[in-house]
């Protein structure tokens, strides 16, 4: 979860700055990014978010935007069709009302809120039972 930043801006506003930051939580945690992918729709399609994926030996799967000339990526279609986990997972997050309006005026009460909320999806996931009949 990045820093939430005022104002409306595209997918790709700042993104290195933002990848920058990502790659430092995990090398804090311990984690490698060698062979890490990162599975996005077209609104990242650009050159710099590929080198700095490919800096860190991140495999990029993104779509192709049409309004971009001249890309010649291979895009694994099989792979890109599991996004919708990550689209469920944003459509989860836009259930808890408190993160969708933006009611908190502080960006640590906004990430604390969302702190909490990833803890309650991850409880509903990890608790589901079989319904009986």
């Amino acid at each position: 979860m990045s820093e939430p930043i005022a104002g409306n801006h595209n997918d790709l506003y700042e993104i290195e700055t933002s990848m920058d930051e990502l790659f430092e939580t995990l090398q804090q945690a311990g984690i490698s990014t060698r062979g890490l992918f990162v599975n996005a729709d077209a609104g990242f399609d650009a050159e710099s978010f590929r080198q700095t994926c490919a800096q860190k030996e991140v495999v990029t799967n993104i779509a192709h935007n049409k309004r971009r000339a001249g890309t010649d990526y291979i895009l694994d279609e099989d792979l890109y069709q599991e996004r919708y986990a990550i689209e469920r997972a944003n459509a989860w997050m836009d259930s808890f009302r408190s993160l969708l309006n933006r009611f908190d005026t502080t960006s640590t009460s906004w990430k604390g809120f969302n702190f909490l909320a990833f803890i309650v999806l991850g409880l509903k996931k990890f608790n589901k039972t079989k319904k009986s009949r």
